[in-house]
């Protein structure tokens, strides 16, 4: 299919207009006259049969058209000026956008970064975080470190980290616990899957109690309540080793629920770039799960 030809000056000269609500000053960022912005700008409301800007006393203002562009067009000259800036410094950098799980991306992923960068100096990570709910296409983003089965519908997955679940807690009320049903005495802090204490009491070979406590959307905020005596935590003892080293938290029981793991995920329809072939393998390589 041939591609629309795109007025290539027209859109430079709006997006330019736009960012400045001023003909004259997006006349001298793109050294030509003010007259020659204004014509470019008409040319393009012509081609697109669309009113972009409304041309008052005080200067101009954005019609809803006009606020719809902007946006994308300033998007793309961006992308457009950093491809050329990777290609003035003589290597061509890639940028890998990936979005982790908050806790995990804190936890276990920036620790080890480093390590990644010093073997692919030129692919550009960035990191965004999430609370396990993402939509790879919407927000952009090449790969994403989730929490679960690895059944996501139109995802590659690759198991990256098993991450069983214990209780944690402090020293004071691990000393009122003899065995797991005494647990039911105490606040049980929650995360949103609600199935995660039922299966740790299935695990351990008993009832589960009725769950009361607080639900929490983070699993490092949960811990960091435990820490300060609000409940126990259920979560993974891998993951919180610095608690349990400096004995703010124990783990009063050995039983361990396999509840999920940690999962890189890209869409099937996507291509792998050269980045993202390269953060898989790194992911999925033994020595990702030594300690960092």
């Amino acid at each position: 299919m041939d591609r629309p030809q795109l007025p290539l000056n027209a859109l430079r000269a709006f997006e330019a207009s736009a960012r400045h609500l001023n003909f004259t000053r997006a006349a001298e960022e793109l050294c030509v006259t003010q007259a020659a912005v204004s014509h470019q700008v008409k040319g393009l409301e012509a081609r697109l049969n669309v009113v972009l800007f409304r041309r008052l006393a005080r200067g101009l203002v954005l019609t809803d058209e006009g606020q719809a562009l902007l946006p994308v067009l300033s998007d793309s000259f961006d992308r457009i000026g950093r491809a050329m800036q990777r290609f003035r410094e003589g290597a061509v950098r890639e940028v890998l956008s990936v979005g982790v799980v908050g806790t995990f991306a804190v936890r276990w992923l920036l620790p080890r970064l480093p390590r990644f960068r010093e073997a692919h100096p030129l692919i550009e990570v960035r990191v965004s975080t999430h609370n396990n709910k993402v939509d790879l296409a919407a927000e952009g983003l090449d790969m994403a470190i989730r929490f679960g089965d690895g059944a996501w519908h139109g995802v590659q997955a690759d198991e990256v980290l098993r991450a069983p679940l214990s209780p944690l807690c402090t020293l004071g009320f691990a000393a009122r616990l003899e065995s797991a049903q005494d647990l039911a005495s105490l606040p049980l802090l929650r995360s949103y899957r609600r199935d995660e204490w039922p299966e740790w009491f299935a695990a351990a070979g008993v009832e589960a109690p009725r769950l009361t406590g607080p639900v929490f959307d983070s699993l490092s905020l949960m811990v960091q309540a435990a820490v300060q005596g609000a409940g126990v935590a259920l979560a993974p003892p891998s993951m919180f080793d610095r608690e349990l080293y400096t004995r703010q938290l124990v783990q009063p029981f050995p039983v361990l629920a396999e509840v999920g793991s940690y999962w890189l995920t890209a869409l099937k329809s996507k291509p792998p770039s050269p980045a993202m072939t390269a953060f898989r393998d790194w992911c999925l390589a033994p020595e990702f799960r030594e300690p960092a």
